[in-house]
């Protein structure tokens, strides 16, 4: 392997950071152009290092070009774990985390000469995440997970109300994940505690005028659960 190999892979390496980068980049996620480039060319040097050594160095016999490499694919999980955030119940970056995963994986085929496998990968890459993107948006809408207070003006231990706001909840495609009913003693007042999903493309506003319109619906609330 000569200087000039190493240079051309490295530059490839560049460009490859930079194309998953920039995707990145534009949906303003944490970790974007910089971050994505120096992965993935320091992930094509590693790898360079890996099968320069044994080369370099005859008397290595038993030298293994995929020691460092096996250690690389370890290591990046620490920077993917720094892309997850966590906003209350929802989790964003697991899609970031996992390109920085893969852009180490596509810098270390570059540096072992596996040019047509990285360039796959790579396209593969952009349409899972330019074109499958709103592909899955549209089949499985992102939902955000709330804390939904119901206040009821009734002391029936049977809540017919109960019954209209569980379907008002699907009418908007809104998931129940757990109920609790909570009934105010000495009063004739009942809570109802929903953790519901509500998709991204719910209009929350005419949720809760809905909701509000059934009756014995005093007041409605919707809040992060911590």
């Amino acid at each position: 392997m000569t200087e000039l190999d190493m240079a051309i892979r490295l530059g490839l390496g560049f460009v490859a950071g930079a194309i998953i980068g920039l995707e990145r980049a534009s949906q303003h996620q944490v970790a974007g152009l910089r971050t994505h480039i120096l992965i993935a060319t320091g992930a094509t040097l590693l790898m360079l290092l890996s099968v320069w050594l044994p080369q370099e160095f005859l008397y290595l016999k038993n030298g293994d070009p995929g020691r460092i490499a096996a250690q690389v694919v370890s290591g990046i999980g620490f920077l993917g774990a720094g892309a997850i955030i966590r906003l209350g119940n929802n989790i964003k970056g697991l899609t970031t985390a996992a390109s920085l995963w893969l852009i180490a994986a596509v810098g270390l085929a570059i540096g072992a000469g596996m040019f047509l496998a990285a360039g796959l990968t790579l396209i593969i890459t952009l349409i899972t995440l330019i074109l499958l993107n709103p592909i899955e948006g549209r089949l499985f809408p992102k939902e955000r997970n709330k804390l939904l207070e119901i206040n009821l003006n009734t002391d029936k231990p049977e809540i017919p109300e109960l019954n209209a706001c569980l379907q008002v909840l699907r009418s908007f495609m809104v998931r129940v994940l757990s109920m609790d009913v909570a009934q105010s003693k000495g009063k004739e007042k009942v809570r109802l505690h929903l953790f519901v999903g509500i998709p991204d493309t719910t209009d929350v506003a005419r949720l809760v005028t809905a909701l509000k319109s059934i009756p014995q619906v005093e007041r409605v609330e919707l809040k992060e659960k911590y």
